[in-house]
């Protein structure tokens, strides 16, 4: 059981990492995974998301090995293992869709937090 999936799925105030850039980023990330909602079977909307997510993921752990965060390393297989996900379960179908709204949610509120003040 983890956090709710809000409805309509979208990034609010609860969702803070108090990083403006990586903030903004996980608004994109929001957009991404409801472009796959809105536009079922578009492989645009599935290459935009994953897209999004590897920049985002990117950045993030960039930051993360700039600081010497300790939990890098758990974070960086959380983020290869999710991108893999994308890429095989191409084009994405409701259940999977419902995964992705599901393991952001939780992966921000649980795993990001983690990092709020260290980076």
């Amino acid at each position: 059981m983890g956090f709710p999936i809000p409805d309509p799925f979208l990034w609010d105030n609860s969702f803070l990492v108090f990083y403006d850039e990586l903030d903004c980023q996980h608004k994109q990330l929001f957009q991404g995974v409801f472009g796959c909602m809105e536009n079922p079977g578009s492989q645009a909307a599935v290459d935009n998301m994953y897209t999004v997510m590897a920049y985002h993921f990117a950045d993030e752990e960039g930051m993360m090995k700039n600081a010497n965060y300790d939990g890098y390393a758990v974070h960086k297989i959380c983020h290869d293992e999710f991108l893999a996900k994308i890429r095989v379960s191409a084009p994405l179908d409701h259940d999977f869709l419902t995964y992705a709204k599901n393991w952001l949610v939780n992966h921000i509120k649980t795993i990001d937090f983690k990092y709020k003040g260290k980076l």
